[in-house]
C-alpha cells in the first residue's frame, strides 16, 4: 500500500486520530473565525479554520486559541452582503468576489435545508473548474472541513463550516486560460519537473497564472476509473510533497500549494460519488501544474533529512506559529516517509515563524 494510502482509507475516515477534537476546541475556534470574512486586503486568504482543524488533528488543541488570538490581527469583517444567490440566478454570481457574504448565505441555506454530502456532490463538479481560484485556497478550506465532518464530527459549526468554504470558492471561481496537452510524462515526478515556467515570474498568482499556456499529459493513460484516479492522485501529493524539498527555497509560502491543493482533494474523494473521482484527479493535477509553473525555481536544491519523528515535526510547526507550514507539515504527515518530513522541517526552516 502507498504511504499516502495508508491515511487516507476507503472509508475517508483517516487514521486514529480521527478522535483528534473531544474538547470542542475546534468548533469553538470555527465558531469565532466565521465572524470574519475569507479574505483580507482584498484577496489575501484568511487562512484560519485550516490552521486550527489542522492543529486539532495532531494533538495541538490547547495551543489553538493563543494561535488564533494572535492570528486575529490578520482577520476582517464578512462583507456587506450584495444581492442573494438563488437556484436561478448561481450562474450569473459565480466568480463574483463582490458577493462573498450572498455565496456564504446560500451554502448557509443549502446546508440547512438538505444533508451536506448531497450539497457537496452537486456543486463540487460545478467548482472544480475554478479550483486555482484564490491560490488554491478555497479547496484547501473545503478540504480541511470535510475531513472533520468524515470522521462522524457534524456539529453546527463544522457545517457552517463548509458553506464558508464552498461560498468562498464559488465567488472567487476563476477557469484556468486554454491549455494545450504537452509531452506526456510517465508519473507524477517527472510531470511536475517538466512543467514549464510562466515566461515572466514576478506579480502575483492571478497574473502568473494567466500566463499558462500548457502542462505535460499526465497521467499518460487518461482514465474513469475511480480506484485508478485515487491510486494517481496519491501519487502527485506525494511528487509534490516531495518535491517541495528540493524546490520550496524559491518561493517558500506559494509552493506549498502545489501539494496542499490536490491533498485537499484526496480528502474530499470519499464524500464524492465515484464518478467525480476522475474529473478531482485532472483538477488537482491542473492546480498542482500551475502553481508549479507560477513559482518553481530552475533547478533543485539540497535539503537536510528529518531526524525527528511525525509529532515532534508538527510539535515544531505549531510552535513555529506560520499558517503555510502548519498546513504543509499536515499534508507531509499525510503522506508520512522520509523525504516528506525532510520537505516538513524545510518548510519549518524556509517560512519565517510568527509565534
Amino acid at each position: 500500500m502507498d504511504t499516502a494510502a495508508s491515511s487516507h482509507d476507503a472509508t475517508g475516515s483517516g487514521d486514529d486520530k480521527t478522535a483528534y477534537d473531544t474538547t470542542g476546541t475546534l468548533d469553538e475556534a470555527l465558531e469565532r473565525l466565521h465572524a470574519a470574512g475569507p479574505e483580507r486586503n482584498g484577496w489575501l486568504s484568511n487562512h484560519g479554520p485550516m490552521a486550527v482543524e489542522a492543529l486539532c488533528r495532531h494533538g495541538q488543541a490547547p495551543a489553538v486559541h493563543r494561535w488564533l488570538d494572535h492570528y486575529s490581527h490578520n482577520l476582517e469583517d464578512m462583507p456587506d452582503p450584495a444581492s442573494p444567490v438563488t437556484a436561478a440566478n448561481w450562474r450569473e454570481a459565480l466568480g463574483d468576489p463582490r458577493r462573498i457574504a450572498d455565496w456564504t448565505r446560500y451554502f448557509e441555506r443549502e446546508t440547512a435545508e438538505r444533508p451536506w454530502r448531497e450539497v457537496l456532490a452537486e456543486w463540487w463538479p460545478r467548482l472544480l473548474p475554478g479550483i486555482a481560484a484564490g491560490a488554491t485556497h478555497p479547496v484547501i478550506r473545503v478540504g480541511h472541513c470535510v475531513r472533520t465532518l468524515l470522521a462522524g464530527a457534524t456539529s453546527a459549526p463544522r457545517i457552517t463550516e463548509l458553506a464558508h468554504g464552498l461560498g468562498y470558492w464559488a465567488a472567487r471561481h476563476r477557469p484556468l486560460p486554454p491549455l494545450t496537452r504537452l509531452t506526456p510524462a510517465p508519473n507524477a515526478a517527472a510531470a511536475l519537473d517538466s512543467v514549464p515556467p510562466v515566461p515572466e515570474q514576478s506579480g502575483g498568482i492571478r497574473d502568473r497564472l494567466a500566463q499558462l499556456t500548457g502542462f505535460p499529459t499526465w497521467p499518460q493513460r487518461l482514465t474513469d476509473d475511480p480506484d485508478e484516479a485515487r491510486t494517481r492522485l496519491e501519487e502527485l501529493v506525494r511528487a509534490a510533497t516531495h518535491r517541495y524539498a528540493t524546490h520550496g527555497y524559491a518561493e517558500p509560502i506559494m509552493l506549498v500549494h502545489a501539494a496542499t491543493a490536490p491533498n485537499a482533494v484526496l480528502r474530499t474523494l470519499p464524500a464524492l460519488p465515484r464518478a467525480l473521482w476522475a474529473p478531482s484527479l485532472r483538477a488537482a493535477w491542473a492546480a498542482s501544474a500551475a502553481v508549479t509553473a507560477a513559482y518553481s525555481p530552475a533547478g533543485p536544491a539540497p535539503y537536510t533529512p528529518a531526524v525527528a519523528s511525525a509529532e515532534e515535526l508538527f510539535a515544531r510547526a505549531a510552535a513555529h506559529g506560520d499558517d503555510h507550514t502548519i498546513k504543509f507539515t499536515d499534508t507531509a504527515l499525510d503522506v508520512g516517509d522520509a523525504t516528506a518530513l525532510a520537505a516538513a522541517l524545510r518548510s519549518i526552516e524556509l517560512n519565517p515563524p510568527t509565534l
